[in-house]
């Protein structure tokens, strides 16, 4: 017996990283899957998105679970492709219980990132993340209820270096949760956001982000990003895996979480929570140079 037995749940960007994660987590608690994502690229993003192939990889992956699963390609900015999505599913399973709204994309930049990037990223993001959401709203009302799970990040709770826009974005995932959840409750329709910290993703370990995390343009390695990593959290770990985020996202979905509605949950290695001052990694390296 899983805690989302009978349970149908929708992913967005769910062909690979956290969203694949949570297809098979969530399928593991009893739940059929209904995958989307764009599967193709963004012009203005650095590294490899996903593909039909990495789409269709989640639905075997899903299916080698003896849950069924069905994998649209569909672009989150798209008013038309998501209902089509939501009306596929409710086509092949009858219903839609849960709302896991994942997907988003990171561009490095401050305040002279390209207008076009601003633009990608507000628009997956921000919008996407509406789009997606109201998508299923009126079907969940009529049912009588559901449960939507939005991603932010840490870099949505407070300031980011080098990441202007997608923080920005992030930050308005909170606040569309905030204004949803209070909406939505007289119909019993619960809405959380989950904040990740770093997570051992594509978004992570390409070559624009690790280079960042290691303070040079391009070239860095995830070796040398590894310190720089660990000093941003409280556990001494560098990066969550995508299965820690899964978790999170299982009990928000389930009626374990039933009275919980508008709270901001950090799944972020202690991120949220660090001090000022200089983290004790970092003091530590420096007192270790010091001594040779």
């Amino acid at each position: 017996m899983g805690k989302l037995d009978g349970k149908v749940a929708l992913i967005t960007g769910g062909a690979r990283g956290q969203g694949r994660s949570h297809a098979i987590r969530l399928a593991e608690e009893g739940a059929q899957i209904i995958v989307c994502d764009i599967a193709r690229q963004i012009e203005s993003v650095p590294y490899r998105l996903a593909t039909t192939e990495d789409l269709q990889e989640t639905a075997r992956l899903v299916e080698a679970m003896d849950q069924r699963c069905l994998a649209v390609q569909a672009d989150v900015r798209s008013d038309e492709e998501m209902a089509a999505v939501v009306a596929r599913g409710i086509a092949e399973f009858g219903h839609i219980d849960i709302a896991a709204i994942n997907h988003g994309i990171a561009v490095p930049g401050r305040w002279d990132t390209p207008v076009q990037a601003i633009d990608d990223i507000l628009a997956v993001n921000l919008k996407g993340a509406l789009i997606a959401s109201r998508a299923v709203i009126p079907h969940m009302i009529e049912r009588g209820g559901g449960s939507i799970v939005l991603t932010s990040s840490t870099a949505g709770i407070g300031p980011s270096r080098n990441l202007l826009a997608y923080s920005m974005s992030k930050h308005g995932v909170i606040g569309l949760m905030r204004c949803l959840s209070a909406d939505l409750a007289e119909h019993r329709i619960r809405v959380n956001v989950i904040c990740p910290g770093s997570v051992n993703t594509d978004m992570l370990t390409n070559d624009a982000v690790i280079s960042m995390f290691c303070g040079v343009a391009t070239g860095g390695t995830p070796e040398r990003a590894e310190f720089a990593a660990r000093s941003l959290n409280l556990l001494p770990e560098p990066w969550s895996d995508p299965r820690d985020i899964s978790n999170a996202v299982a009990f928000l979905a389930s009626d374990e979480a039933r009275t919980i509605t508008g709270i901001v949950m950090p799944v972020d290695l202690g991120t949220s929570n660090q001090p000022s001052g200089i983290p004790p990694i970092a003091a530590a390296a420096l007192a270790a140079a010091q001594d040779r």
